[in-house]
């Protein structure tokens, strides 16, 4: 949790605020049941009216001040608990896209979603909690127990026996919470896994009348998430009876010695009526301060989570003197090539050899398995060589930074990945500034232009999430016409005519070599 808290130094500023007005509520709150204590010794004992009015209107006025600054302290402590929460999902976010795809199927897209949503929103609901109750809390209980200490020091040793015994059962319950909520969020993980791949394969699972068994799927998911939580649930649910038990204990025995000592002379009722407020005080504090510890083992299992994704240094980085591009222009050489994925025991591709020459179309044929998706993911630098080099331009791609070498490259994958926006904006994706006539131009070559055109706002016709309002061949031809608007040096093309028919193939492939 303190690698989390690190974030928050440019917010130190107003963390000192909640501080000083913590602060300024405890003082008032600890001075009523003084105030309290008074008015009965020298007002309702005295039958002085005056004096009692006076007092009230005073009481008023130190209240009004606490809840003024309770509810300023809370505003502040929400507002600094969504700046963290912005910087750490800004800061995943941000790290995540350095990941090379090893990191990605190490972690896997549904982890990484959890992790960067609701893991963050359980720090964020822990760091309120923690700025409104960590400093009020003890403030609370220090100055309480000095206070009710010099109205009397024998009801006092209540307090010395019973707080261990709140400290120890707080500890004994977090002990047994936090291996249950670390299972809570790796339970959901799963969730969420079955709900990805259920979402995505929806086509799959219908046709092949499996949506049976991908309900018994996820209610098995379901099932155990259920239970976690009911299992934790059950541990945190005994902490607020205990405390209120405990709470009810220590006013019985204050009452019940207080009354010994009223009888004696040895204390006054005002003093007795002081000291019992300040019990309540001192005790409501600590089950508020307990309430956090219930959702401090959540946020320290989320927190382990979100440092392991921070923590996790990418394979594939830029070198630290990188080489700008040769002589050379749209040059591809692959030279002894040899690569194996993480954990493989053999390799995917051995011993590779070619070179592709500008204005030439180099066609890579093979069998299902075979590698000619890896060869791809081995020019983009997705995954690095095993053994061997590949030469871009005549200079070897791990001597020159990711976004230079892709800066050349015209990518288009074997499944086309379009986003939410307009048909202009993901033509644009790889080149922003590219004009109206480019993003035509580009179509026509791709074959996408008739079906842009009859749409009903063109160019501007929104697609949604992932282009699924278009076919399989129109998602296709976008993705080519994206790559051509950005006129890089080369065309990579990873099976991308599969939903074309065989006219268009020949057409898209014709007209990109003249171009």
């Amino acid at each position: 949790m303190l690698k989390m808290f690190q974030n928050l130094r440019n917010r130190v500023p107003q963390v000192c605020i909640l501080i000083v007005l913590i602060f300024a509520q405890v003082i008032c709150d600890l001075y009523l049941p003084t105030l309290m204590s008074s008015i009965i010794n020298n007002g309702i004992m005295e039958e002085n009216i005056p004096y009692i009015l006076r007092s009230g209107a005073v009481m008023l006025l130190i209240a009004g001040i606490g809840i003024l600054c309770a509810v300023i302290a809370s505003f502040l402590s929400a507002h600094v608990s969504a700046d963290l929460g912005s910087i750490l999902r800004s800061r995943v976010f941000r790290w995540v896209e350095r990941f090379s795809m090893h990191e990605f199927d190490k972690f896997g897209a549904s982890t990484l979603t959890t992790r960067t949503t609701n893991d963050i929103i359980q720090i964020q609901t822990f760091t309120i909690l923690m700025l409104n109750m960590m400093l009020r809390a003890p403030l609370t209980a220090v100055g309480g127990i000095i206070l009710a200490y010099r109205q009397d020091k024998g009801l006092t040793l209540i307090f010395a026996a019973a707080l261990p015994v709140l400290v120890a059962l707080i500890a004994l319950l977090m002990g047994m919470a936090m291996p249950v909520f670390k299972r809570v969020q790796k339970n959901l993980d799963k969730v969420n896994l079955v709900m990805d791949e259920n979402l995505a394969g929806i086509r799959v699972i219908r046709a092949f009348n499996r949506t049976g068994y991908e309900n018994r799927h996820f209610d098995h998911a379901n099932a155990d998430l259920t239970a976690t939580y009911i299992k934790a649930n059950r541990i945190m649910a005994f902490l607020l009876p205990a405390f209120m038990l405990a709470i009810n204990t220590i006013v019985l025995c204050i009452l019940w010695f207080g009354s010994i000592r009223v009888n004696s002379g040895e204390i006054n009722i005002g003093a007795l009526t002081a000291f019992l407020q300040y019990a309540v005080l001192i005790f409501s504090n600590f089950v508020m301060f307990s309430i956090m510890f219930v959702f401090l083992p959540r946020a320290q299992a989320a927190a382990q989570r979100i440092s392991q994704v921070l923590e996790t240094k990418p394979e594939i980085l830029d070198p630290a003197s990188a080489k700008t591009a040769g002589p050379l222009k749209g040059v591809v050489e692959f030279r002894n090539v040899t690569f194996r994925y993480p954990g493989a025991e053999q390799p995917a591709v051995r011993d590779i050899n070619f070179l592709a020459k500008p204005g030439e179309t180099t066609a890579i044929i093979g069998g299902t398995g075979s590698g000619k998706s890896t060869l791809v993911d081995l020019i983009l630098r997705f995954y690095d060589v095993s053994e061997g080099e590949i030469l871009v331009d005549g200079i070897n791609i791990k001597t020159t930074t990711q976004k230079e070498l892709r800066a050349r490259i015209g990518y288009i994958p074997q499944t086309a990945a379009l986003f939410s926006g307009t048909v202009a904006d993901n033509l644009r994706y790889g080149r922003e500034n590219a004009t109206a006539e480019e993003l035509e131009h580009a179509a026509k070559i791709a074959q996408a232009a008739d079906f842009i055109t009859e749409t009903e706002n063109s160019y501007s016709a929104l697609l949604s999430e992932g282009g699924r309002n278009l076919s399989g061949g129109q998602r296709q031809r976008l993705s080519i016409a994206r790559a051509l608007v950005r006129r890089p040096e080369i065309y990579v093309f990873d099976d991308s005519f599969s939903a074309l028919d065989l006219k268009q193939r020949l057409r898209c492939v014709l007209l990109c070599k003249k171009k």
